[in-house]
């Protein structure tokens, strides 16, 4: 398992799709520090540049390029039998490829979110933060890694998840909250650091145990749709 963690590492950081992490982490953290360098009320620039652009924007996406990319590329150009003639557990390989893209994922977001909630407010806040994008990359990674193997676009059903169901559902329909992931993000930032600047909608219980569903969940459905891959002998 440690072999494959290790190639899909070397592979993700082989490509010219890791420079696409970089963009938003840097364009939230000069934001943060703009903002503060003009004494902008924390108020004002807190709420979209904390949740709408961090939260809402950079967490989500890193996750979908991260997700979709320790395995789907593989299932693109085929390479995904050589990784199914191998004598390893399904299990084993979705737990290492969904590992790396859950640690390369908090890393790239938790970082540049601590960074912001500490100019926005304190130190707590950058931990709660933090916090809540280490638990959002694993649902996200888990759910993105499953579309994946799911469909031949995981990209756009991605971005379709999160710009209409999380952007425009997940806040104006409170019906659907309690399936979006961002809403969790936030309660969960909310309740390590309680503030004005972050809207909380949906119960920290609810945001918790949704969480780990999504994540158990996710993985184990990836799981089951590499044994059909196995069975079958698809490749796409």
């Amino acid at each position: 398992m440690s072999t494959v963690a290790w190639i899909t590492a070397r592979g993700l950081f082989g490509r010219r799709r890791v420079l696409l992490l970089l963009p938003l982490p840097l364009l939230l953290v000069g934001l943060a520090l703009l903002c503060r360098a003009y004494d902008v009320n924390p108020t004002e620039w807190g709420p979209p540049v904390l949740v709408g652009l961090g939260l809402a924007v950079l967490l989500p996406v890193i996750s979908l390029i991260v997700g979709t990319g320790v395995l789907g590329s593989e299932v693109d150009d085929g390479t995904i039998v050589h990784i199914l003639t191998k004598p390893l557990p399904r299990r084993d390989i979705i737990v290492a490829k969904l590992g790396v893209a859950i640690g390369v994922g908090a890393v790239t977001s938790a970082v540049p979110l601590f960074v912001a909630g500490l100019l926005a407010d304190s130190a707590r806040l950058g931990l709660g933060l933090a916090v809540a994008a280490v638990v959002g990359a694993c649902a996200y990674s888990a759910f993105f890694l499953l579309l994946s193997l799911l469909t031949k676009r995981p990209v756009l059903a991605g971005l379709v998840y999160i710009l209409v169901w999380e952007g425009l559902l997940g806040r104006f329909v409170s019906g659907t909250r309690v399936l979006s992931i961002e809403q969790y993000v936030i309660t969960i930032a909310d309740k390590i650091a309680p503030t004005a600047l972050l809207d909380a909608r949906v119960s920290p219980t609810v945001s918790i145990v949704m969480a780990a569903i999504f994540v158990v969940g996710c993985a184990v459905a990836a799981v089951d749709r590499l044994r059909s891959f196995s069975m079958a002998g698809e490749t796409s």
